[in-house]
């Protein structure tokens, strides 16, 4: 492959990043941190045995929170705009967790969605979904597979000078604009494109089925009440948070690539893919929104932990066992 890097676009100067950026985006790592690790102490201290449902659960909030130890340093070079202190080795794990964090939530995210199409629709049926050592083998082959994907930063990113101000995985990286191109593009599908499919057709079949169903006992309402707002949550998580942030970023490097000279396109796509990532972190308070939805056991153990930091109290809740809920 060659690739139109022979212009350099050094007049095209990095704008100032508005304070609001920032300031959101530090909201939201709090937020989403506090509520990522109720949940997983919810998980690890108030059940002594899981079901399937909660092993994908308590994996796609151990993705939220692994963003947390280099969280600070993104808000830090948000707010002094994308100047970047502290050094290379910082900058390459920062991008690992990251590629961790956001495709970690994506992966998750759908394998949620075929747990749930398969406890429901195939309710009666001895799917594998259903055993523990299955779920627990994919869980783990999805964190070899983004332990793999996100490697590579510490041995090909750099930081770089961009107007006599360091930078870490900016647009304006002008020796970066090839990688940066390559991995969006390889990323795109498998990435996002794929698992979203995957998404919605698992989504389709479980809404079909239980339009289908029979509402009269309690039972079956709880179903549909309980896998409506699964759905809803899931979709809203894809589309509004994992869509935005992902396109913008493509549309910038495709613009830095094959059109350098355009620097307002590619200022504005900035602008763009920066509150789109600061969105693109919601996911990780809508995620436990999601646990909460799955599992009546789960509400009434979140709500002994909240009670629990409340009151100052050192003796743990009830420990509860967690019976297979569809």
């Amino acid at each position: 492959m060659t690739f139109n890097t022979t212009i350099n676009n050094s007049s095209c100067k990095p704008q100032h990043m508005n304070v609001f950026i920032p300031a959101f985006l530090s909201m939201i790592f709090v937020l989403g941190f506090v509520l990522s690790a109720l949940s997983l102490y919810t998980f690890w201290f108030r059940f002594k045995q899981w079901n399937t449902g909660m092993i994908i659960q308590f994996n796609l909030a151990l993705s939220d929170i692994i963003i947390a130890p280099t969280a600070p340093l993104l808000v830090i070079s948000f707010s002094l705009s994308n100047w970047w202190p502290f050094g290379q080795f910082l900058c390459q794990l920062e991008a690992c967790l990251l590629s961790v964090h956001m495709y970690g939530s994506t992966y998750f995210l759908t394998l949620v969605s075929v747990h749930r199409y398969h406890t429901v629709v195939h309710l009666t049926k001895n799917s594998v979904f259903k055993n523990q050592k299955f779920v627990k083998s994919v869980c783990l082959a999805i964190w070899i597979f983004l332990l793999i994907k996100g490697l590579p930063f510490f041995f090909i990113l750099r930081t770089s000078k961009v107007h006599n101000v360091t930078q870490c995985l900016s647009i304006h990286q002008n020796e970066m604009t090839s990688l940066f191109f390559v991995w969006s593009m390889v990323n795109l599908f498998p990435g996002l494109m794929i698992p979203f499919g995957v998404s919605v057709i698992c989504y389709s079949l479980l809404g079909s089925y239980i339009v289908k169903m029979g509402a009269n006992l309690p039972k079956g309402k709880a179903v549909k009440v309980k896998s409506m707002g699964i759905i809803a949550v899931s979709l809203v998580t894809f589309v509004g948070c994992c869509f935005p942030v992902q396109l913008s970023r493509s549309a910038a490097v495709i613009v830095k690539q094959f059109y350098p000279e355009k620097c307002q396109w590619l200022l504005k796509l900035e602008n763009l893919y920066y509150i789109f990532f600061v969105l693109a972190n919601v996911n990780c308070c809508l995620d436990p929104l999601l646990y909460w939805l799955s599992s009546r056991k789960f509400q009434a153990a979140f709500k002994g932990t909240l009670q629990s930091f409340r009151c100052q109290c050192k003796k743990q809740g009830p420990v509860l066992s967690s019976d297979t809920e569809v």
